[in-house]
C-alpha cells in the first residue's frame, strides 16, 4: 500500500478535509434521525464549486442521498460512495462531546470520524482538485443514508444508473479498511422470531404452552447449527476471520411473571454468510425445526400456538471478482498487489448486484467504528486524499 509523500499542498488539503470533517461530525445523523441538514450543507459546497448534483429523497422525505458529478456527464466513470448516517452514542462513555470533533495529536475524535465521515470529508475536500483535472471520465460522489440499518440508502440512486444518471464503470465504497482494497465481505440478514403459546399457571403446565420454552428450543437448535457452520457445514473461506458463516441471537423478550407460562416470546437474531451462501440458510434451518419439533410440542395443549419469523434486513455480500475493473483500478491507485476480505457488511453488494464492479477502500480502522471515542488518524486522511488524487490522474489519461 502506498503512503503518498506529503507536500505543502497536501498539508493544505488535509487541513481542509479536517475542517470539513468537523462540520460533518457536528450533524447528529444517527440512523433514526434525518440527514437533510447535512445534505443541505453538502449542497452548498457543490453549488459553490458549480458541480451538478441530484438529491434522491427516501419515501418519507425525511432523508436523502445526494449524487454529484465532476467531469463529463457520460457513462464509464467512478462512483465514490459514502454514507452519512452514524450509530447511536446512547449508553457509551465519551470523554468529550461526540458531535464536536476533537483533535489530540494525530487523532481526530468524533462520532462517524472513521465510519465514515472521514471518507466523505476527503471526497468533498478533493472537489476543487477534481474540477481542475482534465477528466476524460467522470468522478461521482454519492453520499447516502441508512447504511447502519439496511444499506438500502443508495438503492433509489442505483436504479437511475443508465437512465437519467450516468452508468458508472466501477464503485469505490469508502468504508474503513486502513486504505487497503477489500474485494469481498460477508452478507448479513436479521430476523425477528415470535413464538405464541397459551398462558397458564406454572403449577399446571399441561393447561398451556410456554412460548419461552418454544423460543429456547429454537435458539438451542440455532446454536447447534452455528457449531455446524463453525465446522465448515456452510463452507469455508480462510480470507475471512472467522472463515465461516456465523449466526447469533442478540435480544430475547417474553413472559409476564415467574409463575405464568409465557403467552409470547420474541427473539432477534442474525446470520452473516460467506459470499455465495444463501441468506436464508439459517432461516430454513429454524423453520424446519419449528415445523418438525417445536410446534408439535406447543400444540399438544395449545392448538393455536404459532411461530412467525419476520425478515427485517437482508444485505448482500460482496463476492470477489478477480480482475474486475474495480479491483484492478484500486490496486493500481494504491500501488498494491493484493486485496483483503472483511467480515462486516457494506453497501458494496448493492452495487455489485446491479452489475457494477465494486471495491471497498477507505481511511480508518473498523476497530474504531461504533466505539466510544471513535477516531481516525490524520495520516489515514492524507493517504485517502493521495488515493483520490491518483484516481483523478488516472481518469485524466
Amino acid at each position: 500500500m502506498s503512503k503518498h509523500a506529503l507536500s505543502s499542498e497536501d498539508d493544505r488539503r488535509v487541513s481542509h478535509a479536517v475542517e470539513l470533517l468537523a462540520h460533518l461530525v457536528a450533524f447528529d445523523t444517527e440512523s433514526s434521525k434525518s440527514n437533510l441538514d447535512l445534505v443541505a450543507f453538502v449542497e452548498t459546497i457543490l453549488r459553490a464549486h458549480d458541480v451538478p448534483f441530484v438529491i434522491v429523497p427516501n419515501a418519507l422525505g425525511d432523508k436523502a442521498a445526494i449524487f454529484a458529478t465532476i467531469g463529463p456527464m457520460i457513462d464509464g466513470g467512478i462512483v465514490l460512495s459514502g454514507h452519512t448516517d452514524v450509530v447511536p452514542v446512547t449508553g457509551q462513555t465519551w470523554t468529550s462531546d461526540p458531535f464536536t470533533l476533537r483533535r489530540e495529536g494525530s487523532r481526530l475524535y468524533g462520532r462517524g470520524a472513521t465510519d465514515m465521515k472521514g471518507f466523505d470529508a476527503c471526497c468533498l475536500a478533493m472537489i476543487e482538485e477534481f474540477k481542475q483535472a482534465p477528466l476524460k471520465k467522470p468522478i461521482h460522489i454519492l453520499l447516502s443514508y441508512d447504511e447502519e440499518t439496511t444499506c438500502a440508502g443508495p438503492l433509489d440512486t442505483i436504479a437511475r444508473f443508465g437512465l437519467d444518471l450516468p452508468r458508472p464503470a466501477a464503485v469505490i465504497v469508502g468504508e474503513p479498511t486502513l486504505m487497503e482494497a477489500a474485494d469481498a465481505h460477508k452478507s448479513v440478514a436479521t430476523f425477528r422470531t415470535t413464538v405464541r403459546g397459551l398462558e397458564a399457571h406454572s403449577s399446571k403446565p399441561h393447561l398451556g404452552a410456554n412460548a419461552i420454552e418454544g423460543a429456547a428450543a429454537l435458539i438451542h437448535d440455532l446454536y447447534a447449527f452455528a457449531d455446524e457452520l463453525a465446522e465448515g457445514a456452510g463452507g469455508r473461506d480462510e480470507r475471512f476471520d472467522p472463515p465461516t458463516s456465523t449466526l447469533s441471537v442478540g435480544v430475547i423478550e417474553g413472559g409476564a411473571a415467574r409463575n405464568i407460562l409465557a403467552r409470547e416470546c420474541t427473539f432477534h437474531w442474525e446470520f452473516r454468510g460467506l459470499p455465495g451462501a444463501p441468506q436464508d440458510l439459517a432461516l430454513r434451518r429454524l423453520e424446519a425445526h419449528a415445523q418438525d419439533v417445536v410446534l408439535p410440542r406447543l400444540r399438544r395443549f395449545a392448538p393455536d400456538a404459532s411461530i412467525e419469523t419476520l425478515v427485517e434486513v437482508e444485505v448482500p455480500g460482496l463476492a470477489a471478482e478477480r480482475g474486475s475493473l474495480a479491483q484492478t483500478l484500486a490496486l493500481k491507485l494504491l500501488r498494491a498487489n493484493h486485496t483483503i476480505a472483511v467480515p462486516y457488511a457494506t453497501e458494496a453488494g448493492r452495487f455489485q448486484n446491479a452489475g457494477v464492479p465494486t471495491i471497498v477502500c477507505g481511511p480508518g480502522s473498523i476497530d474504531q467504528a461504533h466505539q466510544p471515542d471513535e477516531y481516525v488518524e490524520t495520516g489515514e486522511l492524507a493517504a485517502c486524499l493521495g488515493f483520490l488524487r491518483e484516481l483523478a490522474n488516472e481518469l485524466s489519461r
